[in-house]
């Protein structure tokens, strides 16, 4: 009891802007890196980024813990979670901060699974089409990624560039959601504002396929009135994030909120928040 009023004071003191706080998440989630809603699931699903250990995390809304599955490969560098119409999980394990890495991957999970304490992976490897050099220089990093979502069996990715004076730039990329080796397909670019804050951390899609919407550390951005899977037609809504923590999950829950999840650091975040939107 004293531990959550000492919470609740420390959060009534700080500005989250549009983000209401429902949730101080667990050490054990400190790091969180993505977040997903499943609909036929009474818990949100979460992972740590890399270097923690591989597991998939059953969340309540009140952001306990109340199930850990170990899922059998390794956390190379896991950014964010997404779910099918079935019921399946894909991790993205595409983390790629010199744009050097070529065992890029998403991680495949059968729902039969997710009542169970360890997992099989079904991997999904895939490379860049139009990714020629495997360079760290400066003005090649564009090939990062932390953000994805599947779609009509697709998946779809959302780059994060690297390049000074261009960190909201995001490449669109589209690939089949089955096992196998294949290649990422470029489909579209977006702009978002310029400076270190700017840059896409996670992605989300709602279940009626209608709205899109991406993170950033400043922004949160709602694209809508799109055209089959070319989601940056139509237009686009920006909801600024006076909080600026760093945040690292999207996800969508029903057609009008959105859950966002930051890591802890620096005495701040690590918390569960919902925004509602139109």
């Amino acid at each position: 009891m004293v531990v959550f009023f000492t919470f609740m004071i420390v959060a009534s003191c700080q500005n989250f802007g549009q983000l209401k706080i429902l949730a101080d998440l667990p050490k054990s989630l400190k790091e969180v890196s993505g977040v997903e809603f499943e609909v036929k699931s009474d818990f949100i699903w979460m992972i740590n980024d890399g270097g923690n250990q591989p597991k998939l995390f059953a969340v309540s809304k009140k952001g306990k813990i109340k199930r850990e599955i170990y899922v059998k490969t390794k956390n190379r560098d896991w950014e964010d979670l997404t779910s099918d119409e079935k019921g399946n999980i894909y991790i993205g394990d595409f983390g790629n901060n010199l744009s050097k890495r070529k065992n890029l991957k998403i991680l495949k999970i059968d729902k039969k699974y997710l009542n169970k304490k360890s997992a099989e992976v079904e991997k999904i490897e895939f490379e860049y089409e139009n990714q020629e050099k495997f360079s760290s220089k400066k003005k090649s990093l564009l090939f990062d990624a932390e953000a994805f979502f599947y779609f009509k069996n697709y998946i779809y990715i959302f780059t994060k560039s690297r390049v000074k004076k261009k960190y909201g730039r995001t490449f669109l990329y589209k690939l089949p959601a089955k096992k196998g080796n294949h290649v990422a397909k470029l489909i579209g670019e977006y702009k978002n504002c310029k400076d270190l804050k700017c840059w896409i951390t996670s992605a989300d899609i709602s279940d009626d396929g209608t709205k899109v919407a991406l993170l950033s550390q400043r922004n949160v951005l709602i694209f809508s009135n799109f055209k089959e899977d070319d989601f940056f037609s139509g237009t686009v809504e920006e909801i600024e994030l006076e909080h600026k923590t760093q945040k690292e999950g999207i996800c969508f829950k029903g057609s009008n909120k959105l859950l966002v999840t930051d890591e802890k650091a620096g005495g701040e975040g690590g918390n569960l928040y919902e925004i509602t939107i139109n």
